[in-house]
């Protein structure tokens, strides 16, 4: 068996293919956030490309954008 067929075989696709898919997915939440607390979706979805978990960290401790701005 090849390592692929082993972990498929093991029920696991974790490696670069799983933290990938994991980070786009964290990503996608950090969006969601952002546009709750007013702030542009897009915006912070590059972002988070970029920082991951920190990105989250930051959207979480910005505050919230009023409606006037």
């Amino acid at each position: 068996m090849t390592t692929t067929q082993n972990l498929l075989a093991a029920g696991t696709t974790s490696g670069i293919g799983g933290y990938s898919v994991g980070w786009l997915t964290l990503s996608l939440i950090n969006a969601g956030l952002a546009q709750g607390k007013g702030r542009s979706g897009w915006n912070w979805w590059l972002v988070s490309l970029l920082l991951g978990p920190l990105a989250t960290l930051l959207i979480v401790l910005r505050p919230r954008l009023d409606a006037e701005h």
